[in-house]
């Protein structure tokens, strides 16, 4: 059976490309997604990609996760800073957690440096814009170790 990593995006990353390019880059949510389907496709995983603006639903995922997936990717956007309930869902999966952000978060805002995800994620990326979504594939698949095709 090929393994399912869950790889979920938080409020405004559905606006990729058109928000904040200097920030965020150029590349559109379904660029990010295309790299990291091509990237799972190589570790022999299955990507299931979703988006949402909204903290509940992204917590039904996370528990949906708990059933179907060997490990979850989540870039949450600004839920980082804010959601104990995306922490508490994160934990309850009891799965490996990659927390992955776009841009480099310690290099903003203060209040961008505090990550509620953190205390859920095996590991952090961030800062690598788009190319992020592969590593966290990567690191995913190593979390797991599901061995590249």
């Amino acid at each position: 059976m090929v393994p399912i990593v869950f790889l979920l995006n938080g409020p405004n990353l559905n606006l990729l490309g058109k928000r904040e390019p200097q920030v965020y880059g150029h590349e559109t949510l379904e660029d990010v997604r295309a790299l990291a389907e091509e990237r799972a496709a190589a570790h022999r995983l299955t990507l299931d990609f979703r988006q949402s603006n909204h903290e509940g639903v992204l917590v039904d995922w996370i528990h949906e996760a708990r059933e179907k997936a060997a490990a979850i990717i989540i870039n949450p956007g600004a839920y980082t800073h804010t959601s104990i309930a995306i922490l508490d869902a994160l934990l309850a999966s009891e799965l490996p957690v990659v927390e992955l952000h776009l841009s480099n978060v310690f290099r903003r805002e203060p209040f961008r440096h505090h990550s509620y995800v953190s205390l859920a994620a095996r590991g952090l990326i961030c800062g690598f814009g788009a190319r992020g979504y592969a590593l966290a594939v990567d690191a995913a698949s190593g979390l797991i170790g599901q061995p590249k095709a």
